[in-house]
Formats: structure tokens, C-alpha cells, sequence
């Protein structure tokens, strides 16, 4: 077959799906815990309505933040849904991401701006890593393929140790 008819394999593979975008937020299990809010604070308000009604509102706004608050991570970038008010920030203009003690990640913008990813802990790294594309690296992967680098010399180690030596006689 001449090289004109060969045909060139797509840039893409077909056989591996671009990384789908993944959404960080809350459990919709969490609306239970404000329903038990509900629950609790209707007691009260119901007693004296007129100054414990505006209690009939905590559930409420406990609701709208598990339904609202979320972070998704894609290809194109982070965006970013608070309790009031949406960000996106595009991959271009992220210098890396950090974890403060006890919070939510946040990411450090070109700018040395810094702005917080809601619902994102440490533990969401392997999330934010598949979906990113590899703009960010997941240590719990990295930390794997080191370990699995040093089995592997260490079962040649031992191989070449295991290996019989030819022996010389001196007559």
C-alpha cells in the first residue's frame, strides 16, 4: 500500500472520551438536616408567632444554599455558584490552587487574586484533576505511581540478587 493511501488517524481517539465536567456540591441528603430545622424551629414560631415567626425563615435559606452553593470543574475553567452571586474563572487565567487550613480550596488567579471554590476540599482533588484536563495534578495518583516505581526496582533488586554468579576455580 502506497503512503498517499493510508489513512491518518483522527487527533483525537474516539475510544477516549474528553473529561465530562464534574459538579462539587452538597448531598440533596442535606435537605433532611433542614427539614429537622423545620421541624425544630416551627415549636417555637408557632408558640409566639409574632416574635419567633421570622425563625420559618432559617429553613428556608439553609435550603436555598444546599440547592444553590457548587463548584463545576471543566475544561474551559471553574465556575464558581454561591449563595448570592456566579463566578467563572477560564484555565488561562489560573496560577494554582491552595488549601488553607480547615477551608475551601482556592484558586490564585494571574492577578495574585484569590477566589474560593465552595464545596472543594482536599479530598476533591482526583475530581478536580479528571475533570481539568491535567491542568491540576492529583497527589493521591502521583503519590500511587511512586510507590509502584519503587516496588518495581526493588523486585529488580532482588531479581539480581537471586542471580547465581559464575564461579572461577583457581587450579
Amino acid at each position: 500500500m502506497s503512503p498517499s493511501q493510508q489513512s491518518e488517524p483522527p487527533d483525537t481517539s474516539s475510544h477516549t472520551p474528553a473529561p465530562s465536567p464534574q459538579l462539587i456540591r452538597l448531598p440533596r441528603l442535606a435537605l433532611v438536616g433542614v427539614g429537622m430545622l423545620l421541624f425544630g424551629v416551627s415549636f417555637a414560631a408557632a408558640s409566639w408567632p409574632l416574635a419567633l415567626g421570622w425563625l420559618f425563615a432559617l429553613p428556608v435559606v439553609a435550603a436555598v444554599w444546599v440547592l444553590r452553593v457548587r463548584t463545576v470543574v471543566s475544561t474551559d475553567g471553574l465556575a464558581m455558584r454561591r449563595f448570592v452571586g456566579s463566578d467563572f474563572v477560564s484555565w488561562d487565567n489560573v496560577r494554582g490552587i491552595h488549601f488553607p487550613d480547615r477551608r475551601w480550596a482556592r484558586v490564585v488567579l494571574e492577578d495574585d487574586s484569590e477566589k474560593s471554590l465552595p464545596l472543594v476540599r482536599f479530598d476533591r482533588l482526583p475530581q478536580l484533576a479528571a475533570a481539568s484536563g491535567g491542568r491540576i495534578t492529583d497527589p493521591y495518583a502521583a503519590a500511587a505511581a511512586d510507590v509502584a516505581d519503587v516496588a518495581v526496582a526493588e523486585e529488580r533488586d532482588e531479581e539480581r540478587d537471586e542471580e547465581p554468579t559464575p564461579h572461577t576455580e583457581n587450579s
